[in-house]
């Protein structure tokens, strides 16, 4: 076990050269989970929908844009993902990064196709905007730099809007983690000593940026009258800044326990955290 797991080839670390049993269970892999999420939606959820020609939606204004940051949190991060794996297969990176990037829009794409012939939504041009941008925002990154400097992070925390709107925000945990938008926050950190060579600053200490909105209950109207309770709720946006930890650039020398604590770069853990909301600024001690 000793000498597999530290081998020069071992399987956490990536080839030097092309490795076709890495490539080929990498593309199988990624193959077979985009045809089969899409089967699966496409008989789950899709099924239970009402239907028309295909057509178009303006929803760029909806959710002041949370939904769009979440297109482009998805597109960032599966780009990334896709890419790590074809380096880790051996090809090299500007190739591991187009396919990444080819991957990535294909597979956000799918989806827009299917929502064109659903009758509550449709075909999303600034859907579509924001995965590209996602994309590119991770592409870029690799191509230029060579590696990842700015990253997408995500945080959830349950707020009582969804006890309000269950039908809309979600009835229970799972639900509301996707669909209560005053509960997420979308992060991007980055470490100054990525950006200046000389500085003291360790590569893995970040600052984070976040977006998230409050009191924000119906897609396309800022302001919600709730008719049980009589109270009236005014959607507003937050902007955060907060202190954060880049994972993969730990000093960490085992492969193995390298690559599953890098995965943490997903989530943004809880530090203290600064809000700015409706011209007011406000702190946390712990902010999810």
């Amino acid at each position: 076990m000793s000498s597999f797991l530290f081998s020069q080839h071992s399987f956490f670390k990536r080839r030097e050269d092309l490795s076709k049993g890495r490539l080929i269970g990498t593309s199988v892999g990624i193959g077979s989970f985009w045809s089969g999420s899409m089967i699966g939606l496409s008989q789950v959820w899709y099924s239970e929908v009402d239907k028309e020609p295909w057509h178009t939606f303006d929803d760029s204004r909806n959710w002041l844009q949370m939904d769009k940051a979440g297109h482009f949190y998805i597109s960032h991060k599966i780009t990334q993902f896709c890419r790590d794996k074809y380096v880790w297969s051996g090809l090299d990176n500007k190739k591991s990064t187009w396919i990444g990037a080819g991957i990535s829009i294909g597979y956000q794409t799918t989806f827009e196709f299917f929502d064109a012939y659903s009758a509550e939504w449709g075909f999303s041009w600034s859907d579509v905007a924001a995965n590209t941008l996602g994309t590119i925002s991770y592409s870029a990154q690799s191509l230029v730099w060579n590696e990842e400097r700015i990253i997408p992070k995500f945080s959830y925390s349950p707020t009582p809007y969804a006890k309000i709107r269950p039908e809309v925000l979600g009835s229970n945990f799972a639900e509301s983690l996707l669909k209560d938008y005053n509960g997420q926050t979308y992060w991007l950190s980055f470490s100054p000593a990525t950006f200046f060579k000389d500085s003291k600053i360790p590569k893995w200490a970040c600052i984070s940026v976040g977006y998230s909105v409050d009191g924000k209950l119906k897609g396309d109207a800022e302001v919600y009258a709730d008719a049980a309770s009589g109270t009236i709720y005014q959607s507003q946006r937050e902007f955060l800044l907060s202190l954060d930890i880049d994972f993969s650039r730990l000093p960490i020398k085992r492969p193995w326990l390298k690559a599953i604590v890098k995965q943490l770069n997903y989530v943004k853990i809880p530090f203290p955290a600064l809000r700015l909301s409706g011209g007011n600024v406000d702190g946390s001690l712990l902010y999810f």
